[in-house]
């Protein structure tokens, strides 16, 4: 499929139909990743073995869309897009699943409903969300792996991998304004139903992010620790995943 985001970026997005119109799984994969990645195409493979419909989407920079990477300031915008298809596909419930990068996108984008990003509307919600191995803040870099996350994005010459050999175009200029972190819009997310997954061996983000997340999303979100889970998209497992096909039905209306 073919997407077009509010702003005017065009991004690439696969849909895989199930036998029910029941409930779509919007996938937001992480920074570096897209679909065409094995772990991105494992998880979608996985929820529709599971009876979700879903559809999976190339953020901006990344993969085969235009545009170039904001780092989740601008993002909520394509997720936005890929709701929008979904409902136009005749799915009843939308539940959006964000990885890392993607997790921050999809709080964001449930949180910020009904208002502006970059200028532009957000008019298409999701009726749940789930945030996996989601940072609480950003310029996080008390782990080695972030310190060399923020080194790729900050550098000409960490860009230039980055566009080389990950296939991902990162905005050179830094944010202005700023945009909210996860942990400072997330109590907005309500009523919503809201689902937080973090491992308890993630290298890039320590178990003090989803506590912080939690406490700040207050009674109406879940939270589960995956014992011995890394990071994101490359640390789900089948049975992960298949419980967070049974967990994504069961936060919408049967």
């Amino acid at each position: 499929m073919e997407l077009r985001t509010a702003d005017g970026v065009r991004l690439h997005a696969v849909h895989i139909p199930t036998t029910s119109t029941d409930v779509c799984a919007v996938l937001a994969h992480g920074f570096t990743n897209h679909t065409g990645t094995r772990h991105v195409r494992a998880i979608a493979r996985g929820l529709s073995e599971q009876g979700l419909g879903v559809l999976a989407y190339d953020a901006r920079g990344h993969g085969r869309s235009d545009g170039h990477s904001t780092l989740g300031d601008l993002e909520p915008l394509d997720l936005d897009a890929a709701v929008a298809a979904a409902r136009r596909l005749g799915y009843r419930s939308v539940v959006t699943c964000g990885w890392s990068m993607g997790g921050s996108v999809a709080i964001r984008h449930a949180a910020l409903r009904g208002g502006l990003v970059g200028g532009q509307l957000l008019s298409h919600p999701p009726d749940a969300v789930v945030s996996v191995s989601t940072t609480s803040r950003w310029y996080y870099r008390d782990t080695v792996a972030m310190r060399r996350v923020l080194f790729v994005i900050q550098n000409r010459s960490g860009r230039a991998v980055a566009r080389v050999v990950l296939r991902t175009r990162i905005w050179p200029l830094p944010w202005d304004p700023q945009p909210a972190s996860p942990v400072e819009c997330i109590v907005d997310v309500a009523p919503l139903p809201l689902l937080l997954v973090h491992g308890d061996a993630d290298h890039y983000f320590p178990l003090e992010h989803p506590y912080e997340l939690a406490a700040a999303a207050g009674d109406g979100a879940q939270l589960w620790i995956e014992a011995g889970m890394g990071h994101a998209e490359k640390a789900a497992t089948p049975d992960l995943i298949a419980r967070l096909a049974r967990q994504i039905r069961s936060l919408v209306p049967a």
